[in-house]
């Protein structure tokens, strides 16, 4: 390694370590989320927080808890002692992957951007279908055999309804907080059950859900934005609300290794597209 690099990490080091002067890396996800996060800590997300602890000469540690409804009550803005509520000692400081903006947490930097997909299983006799907009146009016949999977909120069911084919979308509860299945892993033992034939899906789902079958089981065709539906999402970071010297910790550290993030997460196999100031 050349002295001028030696000279940057140890200018980007100084940086960031007394924004974040502690020995820990304090994550909070989901215990069964994959691709995202696992207890066995093989998701991308995990590989990120590993990344960047080792930045910071810091461990990783986790406080798990399923995603759903509460997920940041539950974890990031839980005190250590649930009973002393005026605490500054929380359960954990970070959620590794959050919609840019969200509205319950203050949010980096995006490090991903992504979009959803219309994944359909080969050979069920819908080969043909190299555009979603190609499915409300089929003969009324061929409509009525779609099974169509896609999240009980979001903008798949958005998408179905406005073309006409909400009758033929299977729903999938978004965030169950099932302690043995998530959706995306529903998803693909449904799939390969034949009880769905396609899914509107979350790309880093989608490239999960592609991972559990032979290679090309499946074609993925991105959905296209239409009038008053987005397709894709930039995705952050998230820390407590006014916990800015984080926020801007991890913002350094995001930028400093936006190549190894987006090779990490390209090596799930995940669709990403160019990150651009909104």
């Amino acid at each position: 390694m050349s002295v001028t690099k030696i000279l940057a990490g140890l200018c980007l080091a100084a940086m960031i370590v007394p924004a974040v002067a502690e020995e820990k890396f304090k994550v909070c996800a989901d215990p069964l989320n994959p691709p995202y996060s696992t207890k066995n800590k093989d998701g991308f997300e995990n590989k990120i927080a590993e990344l960047f602890a080792k930045e910071l000469g810091q461990k990783v540690e986790y406080t798990w808890f399923a995603q759903r409804i509460g997920f940041i009550r539950n974890t990031l803005t839980a005190p250590v002692n649930e009973r002393d509520v005026d605490s500054d000692q929380f359960k954990c400081d970070i959620v590794m992957g959050v919609p840019a903006g969200y509205d319950l947490a203050l949010t980096t930097a995006p490090y991903y951007k992504s979009m959803y997909v219309l994944l359909i299983a080969k050979g069920r006799g819908w080969d043909d279908i190299k555009d979603a907009a190609q499915l409300s146009g089929l003969p009324l016949q061929r409509q009525e055999a779609l099974k169509i999977a896609m999240f009980d909120r979001g903008p798949g069911t958005t998408w179905l309804q406005q073309n006409g084919l909400l009758d033929q979308g299977i729903p999938y509860q978004s965030m169950s907080g099932d302690s043995e299945n998530n959706v995306a892993m529903e998803m693909a033992r449904d799939l390969k059950a034949k009880k769905i034939d396609m899914v509107i899906l979350w790309g880093p789902m989608a490239a999960y859900v592609v991972a559990q079958s032979p290679k090309n089981s499946y074609t993925q065709i991105p959905m296209k934005p239409t009038p008053g539906i987005k397709f894709d999402f930039a995705m952050a970071m998230g820390v407590r609300n006014g916990d800015k010297a984080r926020k801007a910790a991890l913002d350094k550290l995001i930028a400093a290794n936006a190549d190894k993030i987006q090779a990490i997460i390209a090596s799930y196999a995940i669709p990403l597209l160019p990150l651009t100031k909104e």
